[in-house]
């Protein structure tokens, strides 16, 4: 009869992708810790590749996403200024204004994302009508279907459309 305890001995590997993994799912916390360690000491065989690189992947996705919420909400804010002109104010343009410089800032950071910023808008296109239909008695029969303003627009500092 074959004593699987020995399995472990002939086959650690197998056992010790079975341990990452089981931290992995386990204490995520734990895990990031314990790879980053790995990493730093250059013991790349201990290292969890499958979930490191799905996470490393994962993080390319969130600056994505970042992304994609900011555009959301300085379109829908700048749709709020050109269809509610009586009720502009100062917190409109100041999250507009602000939502400006957190996209520039995460484009300096993140300069790879300029071949997204046009994607960017008109993936956040939907998002920015449900701020206005959520914040506004308007309903998204009454918004235009596709992004009104320009890429160039949508960034320029002095943009506030009438």
């Amino acid at each position: 009869m074959l004593d699987i305890s020995k399995l472990n001995d002939v086959y650690p590997s197998t056992r010790q992708a079975q341990d990452r993994q089981d931290q992995y799912k386990q204490d995520f916390y734990a895990w990031t810790q314990r790879q980053s360690q790995l990493l730093r000491l250059g013991d790349f065989q201990g290292l969890d590749l499958e979930n490191l690189a799905e996470e490393i992947e994962s993080l390319g996705k969130q600056q994505k996403q970042e992304l994609r919420n900011r555009f959301g909400v300085l379109i829908g804010h700048l749709l709020k200024w050109q269809y509610q002109p009586l009720l502009r104010g100062k917190s409109w343009k100041i999250t507009i204004d602000l939502q400006r410089d957190e996209i520039t800032e995460l484009v300096d950071e993140n300069p790879s994302l300029k071949s997204y910023l046009e994607e960017a808008i008109a993936k956040s296109y939907k998002q920015a009508i449900a701020l206005v239909v959520k914040e506004t008695p308007l309903d998204k029969h009454d918004l235009p279907l596709q992004c009104p303003y320009s890429f160039a627009q949508v960034l320029d500092q002095d943009f506030y459309p009438n």
